[in-house]
């Protein structure tokens, strides 16, 4: 992706900031984000960020999508963590066959939502699987319009990705945190939904990553773009709160452990667009440097809101915000710090 479509991208989600802050306590108390900022995050493109460009998006790479998601988070981290997950889900989505892809796509600024943890079962049936099981933490489903969630398909239980319209599946409104609580991050439930057989995907070779993939959007490991992916609302997080609290006395040394924040989440973004790009397969130790990014950036954002002094109700809220990502199974550093031990104890 272009430098200047690139800044254009991250132009526009800056100007929709103040929007974002409006509507951020709003949030908080009704745990989902005000129409108004989703319709102001579609305006901005932000939910066309990891759409191919064959149907109308940006087809952004992870850079933009660190920049542009980061930027978000200045305003409201439920929403900058929201649009971190629908880009993931849009972009696995976008790994379906064609005429998926265009039942997908058809709607513009499609909010696509998923949970690759295989917490449910498919039984094959004629012409496609039947479905039952519960993903939790499903982020922003009551406002989506699909989601891409796993199950184990029957009889050898391989691990299968379903694309799945919201309105098949129930909602149960179990999300009360402390932190991200406009984020709506429900359970959603599969009680006997019959799937078609080309909206089931093997999950894989999609967590294998594609190195000869047509297009380098597509040829990097889920689990390494996924990571690169939600470590950006922590990078913006962090720079929110050294706005709200610049006479704290150890802004200094916040403001030092944004910028570590930041090169963290960056430098692994480019890493995995570069290997994208060069088509480049990866290794063990390769994806377990992406974690330690995560791990560093994470940890960095969390010092840093930790240090600061204020009594604002919104550097309240942005401190809770970081720590719950710092909880995030995902982001958690010591499940990522076991996955790293893992790999460099075999040396």
């Amino acid at each position: 992706m272009g430098e200047g479509a690139v800044d254009e991208l991250v132009r526009r989600a800056t100007a929709i900031v103040p929007v974002l802050r409006a509507h951020a306590a709003w949030g908080d108390q009704h745990r989902r984000l005000h129409e108004e900022v989703l319709e102001a995050m579609a305006d901005a493109g932000v939910l066309r960020l990891r759409v191919p460009t064959a149907h109308g998006g940006h087809g952004a790479d992870l850079c933009a999508v660190v920049r542009v998601v980061a930027e978000l988070a200045r305003g409201d981290g439920s929403a900058a963590w929201t649009a971190a997950v629908w880009a993931i889900s849009t972009w696995v989505a976008g790994r379906f066959p064609e005429q998926v892809r265009q039942e997908v796509f058809a709607k513009p600024d499609v909010r696509v939502t998923g949970i690759l943890s295989p917490t449910a079962t498919a039984e094959p049936v004629p012409g496609g699987v039947v479905v039952n099981g519960r993903w939790a933490f499903t982020t922003g489903a009551p406002q989506c319009d699909w989601t891409t969630n796993a199950a184990l398909l029957a009889p050898h239980r391989e691990p299968v990705v379903l694309a799945l319209p919201v309105a098949d599946l129930e909602v149960v409104d179990d999300w009360h945190t402390t932190g991200l609580r406009a984020t709506g991050s429900v359970t959603t439930l599969a009680r006997d939904v019959f799937v078609p057989a080309d909206r089931v995907l093997p999950l894989t070779p999609l967590l294998e990553g594609d190195p000869a993939a047509p297009l380098p959007l597509f040829r990097a490991p889920y689990p390494v773009a996924a990571c690169a992916t939600v470590s950006a609302p922590a990078v913006g997080l962090v720079r929110e709160a050294l706005r709200l609290a610049p006479d704290s006395p150890r802004a200094r040394e916040a403001a030092v452990l944004a910028d570590d924040a930041q090169h963290h989440a960056e430098r692994a973004a480019a890493v995995v667009d570069a290997k994208a790009v060069r088509g480049e397969a990866w290794t063990p130790k390769e994806r377990a440097w992406v974690r330690e990014d995560l791990i560093e950036a994470c940890l960095r954002a969390k010092d840093a809101v930790d240090v600061l002094d204020g009594n604002d109700p919104v550097l309240h809220r942005v401190q809770r915000d970081v720590h719950a990502l710092h909880l995030h199974a995902v982001l958690h550093p010591n499940a990522n710090l076991e996955r790293y031990e893992q790999v460099f104890r075999r040396r």
